[in-house]
């Protein structure tokens, strides 16, 4: 494993264990969300410039948009949760509230 791809997993790691166990509020969420998505970013970028083919190298492209889709969308599930109830902490949230 070249210590490219071992950086990459690794980021991605560091963030789903951030994900699973800080789950306070919603914008530290939504920060390890982003840190997986730039991880596999870079990981798909280093793997199309590894094949150095054409056929793949729209795919961290189209990754990046849907990372920015996710991005915007969650900072308005934030934005819109913190006006209704107050706070962006996700152990007041409640589904049968809603």
């Amino acid at each position: 494993m070249t210590p490219a791809h071992f950086a990459c997993s690794s980021a991605f790691v560091l963030g789903l264990t951030g994900l699973a166990f800080h789950r306070t509020h919603l914008l530290s969420a939504l920060l390890c969300l982003e840190g997986m998505m730039l991880s596999l970013f870079i990981a798909f970028s280093l793997w199309t410039l590894q094949l150095s083919t054409t056929n793949f190298s729209s795919a961290p492209m189209l990754l990046l948009a849907f990372s920015a889709c996710e991005a915007s969308a969650g900072l308005a599930l934030l934005v819109a949760t913190a006006r209704t109830h107050g706070t962006d902490r996700l152990q007041s949230l409640n589904l049968l509230q809603c």
